[in-house]
Formats: structure tokens, sequence, C-alpha cells
């Protein structure tokens, strides 16, 4: 009847499946006591760690969690799996791999070179019976970059997401938003707007102002209006100037068909971006975003916890070589992550996850406002993903988006973490910081005056 036992005492734990067992190890976090999967105890919980370390990594390849042929995840999950880049971690177990991981052994170029052996539920397993620590130890040491009109990923950087939103989509408010970012020399990740209005035209339109702007500007960076993917796909067939594909993605099949999408539609969405070939430094075209919770949200999730469902999204999104990938961790609210503690660790897995199969992971560090969480939780997680090479935040004026109707990270927020840690933006946007008069190029910190070419912007923005 059991397939894991564990023997604690006079007293025997049981497992039914690999999936069961997954889900008792987990973190307790709300959205899994509301799929009815998570451990009832926190003894039962760290039975179910100990039972899961001994579980042997290869079990992973033949016990799928999800039908190979009900799950088209599944499928690319076996089907691109690397054998030759499993080698040599293939004798260990979870408790094994967490120790391999940790040791001075596995250093950035042994994990590079393993990357495409580690399947997601490996990924998610080895989380489950890592401290906090643990996760930013192995984050920090795996090394993912990435390109479009900048260098993302650096080791030494941290870049920003400039997220102008406005709850009617008015393009001076916008464009008010988006001066006030680059004044804080955020915007380098890119430059992302989530329409209030989302049809094509309207995509088209915020598109051809962004691009404008850094046209006009000479800004190193990249645009992205986070649309439906088939929207974008349109809106290149108009002609419209797409620097990045946007789409929200899940780690099952279900959900993302209750996105309206599917892997077919990315491959199409993601050529599209590369024949207009508008990057100039490289050429990854697409950005994604994922959020625990968003498979048990869609009845989706195959009865799987939910850190699992998202490590799973990370095998989409490796297909397809994203410019960005971030978890928007806090975002679908409390019942599923409820309270500051748990958005703090689901943040630090799903950055450790993703930088474990090779994402360029960044964070919306964020939450709303019937959470259990205030930004002194926000400020904690911050510091301690940069600690772990986090690529990119997001930068909102106020921490506050008006149209979204959540707290998140600001673009003073940035300012704090880049001086703690000393933090750079990415390298060619740092030198075109200099350049415009930004940052003062001797000290490194912001000038205290307006540069001339803002200075009018702002004038003609004011009605002067």
């Amino acid at each position: 009847m059991y397939r894991f036992r564990q023997v604690v005492g006079s007293s025997t734990y049981g497992f039914k499946s690999l999936g069961e067992l997954m889900a008792k190890a987990t973190p307790a976090r709300s959205g899994d006591y509301l799929a009815g999967v998570a451990a009832q105890s926190a003894e039962e919980r760290a039975i179910a760690q100990m039972t899961l370390a001994d579980v042997p990594l290869k079990m992973f390849l033949e016990d799928l969690l999800i039908p190979y042929e009900e799950d088209e995840i599944t499928r690319l999950i076996v089907d691109s799996h690397d054998l030759e880049a499993f080698q040599p971690i293939s004798h260990l177990t979870v408790g094994g791999f967490r120790e391999w991981l940790l040791s001075d052994y596995a250093t950035s170029e042994r994990l590079e070179q393993v990357r495409l052996g580690i399947t997601p539920e490996m990924a998610a397993a080895v989380s489950k019976i890592m401290r906090n620590q643990d996760l930013i130890l192995v984050s920090k040491k795996c090394q993912v970059s990435t390109g479009f009109r900048n260098t993302l990923g650096l080791p030494g950087r941290l870049s920003t997401r400039l997220q102008p939103n406005h709850p009617t989509d008015d393009l001076t408010g916008i464009a008010a938003s988006i001066l006030d970012g680059l004044m804080y020399g955020s915007g380098d990740a890119v430059i992302g707007i989530n329409p209030a209005t989302d049809n094509v035209a309207q995509a088209c339109r915020l598109m051809r102002m962004m691009d404008e702007v850094i046209q006009h500007y000479e800004i190193p960076t990249q645009s992205c209006v986070l649309t439906h993917v088939t929207n974008t796909i349109e809106a290149i067939e108009q002609g419209a100037p797409v620097d990045l594909v946007f789409q929200s993605i899940g780690g099952t099949q279900a959900t993302n068909d209750s996105f309206g999408f599917n892997l077919a539609t990315l491959a199409e969405a993601q050529a599209a971006a590369l024949s207009l070939q508008r990057g100039n430094v490289g050429n990854n075209v697409m950005y994604f975003e994922t959020g625990q919770g968003s498979a048990l949200s869609a009845n989706a999730h195959f009865q799987l916890d939910q850190q699992t469902c998202e490590a799973r999204a990370y095998a989409v999104a490796r297909c397809f070589s994203p410019l960005l990938v971030n978890t928007v961790v806090g975002f679908i609210g409390p019942e599923y992550l409820f309270d500051g503690k748990q958005i703090i660790r689901a943040g630090l897995e799903d950055h450790f996850c993703g930088k474990l199969l090779g994402l360029p992971m960044g964070c919306d560090i964020c939450y709303t406002n019937h959470a259990q969480a205030d930004q002194n939780d926000m400020d904690n997680l911050l510091t301690l993903l940069s600690v772990a090479g986090c690529t990119f935040v997001m930068g909102i004026p106020g921490s506050d988006d008006i149209m979204l109707n959540y707290q998140t990270t600001s673009f003073h927020d940035a300012l704090y973490i880049r001086q703690v840690l000393g933090l750079k933006p990415a390298p060619e946007y740092d030198a075109w910081l200099k350049r415009v008069d930004i940052v003062d190029a001797q000290t490194g910190r912001l000038s205290s005056q307006m540069p001339s070419a803002f200075r009018s912007s702002l004038g003609r923005l004011l009605g002067h």
C-alpha cells in the first residue's frame, strides 16, 4: 500500500506515491493546505523530509509525477533530459545531492556542466530538505548570463525591471514613471508595462511609445508589454517594435491550457521575435513570469504541491532560452502564501530551482494588502535574494503598483541593495547612466542635478 516507509521509534510512517512524499516534505504553506496535500504536523513533515532524502535521483526519471501521455510538460522534461550531463550525479540520493551541491567540489563550472541533467523534480526535491542558507549558497554559485541590448546576470550586478503601470494606460502618466525610474538608475533588465487594457491595439500603442523613448535617448535596454503571447504574435505581424515576448507560464499542460497557450504557441512567438533581429548584444527574446499557486488556481495541479508545480514551469522556460524569468512570489495572495515567512521561503526556493536549472531568475518581491506581510518582509527577501545572486527585481514608484494593486519593490529599494552589497546595473546600462550624467562617473552615486536632456523632456511633459 505504501511505496515509501519510515520507522521512527514505535511509529511507522507511510507515503503512497512520490508525489505525496514530495508534498508532505514541503515546508508549510497555505496553498498546500488548501489543496489537501500538506503534512498534517511538523513531525510528519520532518519524517517525509528524512524519507525524501533517501530517494535516488534516478527515481525521478522513472517515476513520473504526471503521466507522460497526459502532459506535454512531462514529455518536454523527459525528452530533453541529458543523460551525459546527469552522469556525474546519477549515483546520488536527494540527500547526497544536497551535500554535493553544498560542497566545494560543486563549483560554478561543474554546476553548469550538470544543469541539463537535473530535472525540475530533482531541483524541487532537494530544495525541500535545504535550509534558507543552503538555498542562498548554491544559488550564488549558479552563474547564468543572457543578453539582448545589454548583458544581464553577470557577477556583481543586479538589474531592475522598470514597471511604469498606469490604471488607464495614460501615456503621460506612464512617461512620467519611466522618467522617474530612469533618474534612479532603474530599467536595465527591461522597461515592462502590464497593460490595463489587454488588446493588440493598446499593446502596439505602448510598444511604440517605449520604443521611441529607448531610441531617442539611446538607452541600452529592452521594452516589453506584458500582454498575452498571441497578442504579441499579432503585434509583430502588424509591424510593431517588439523587443521581448512575454507570457505567464505554469508547470502543467492543463495550467497552460487555462492560460490559452501551449509549447507550440511559444515556439511560434519566439521565431517571430527572432526574425525582427532587434537585439545587438544577444538574441534572448523571451520573458516569462511564474508563481506558486497558479496550477492550483486552475485546478490543474494533479495533487502535487505548489512548489513542485512551480519548478516544472522552469522546464518550459528553459526550453526557450529566455532573457528574463521571474517568480511573482506573493502576488496571488495569502490563500497560497499566507505570511512573510512563507513568501520569503518560496522566493528563495524559486530562485534556487530556477538558477540550478540554468535560468536567469529574478523575483517580483511582493505581497497583497490582505496578506500577513509588510514591507520589512520584502526588505528581508530583497536582501537575501541579492546575496544569492538574483538577476533582477522590480522597480515601481513608491513600491505601490497603482494598476495591479499590490506592494513590491521601489526604485529606492534597488538603490539600497546596490549600495549595501556593492552591486551595479548591467555594464552597458551602467556606462549609459554615467554618459548621460544620471550617475556621477567619479563617485558612482546619483547626480544631484537632472541631466539637460531629461529636463527638457520633463518640461514638455508638464506643458512648460
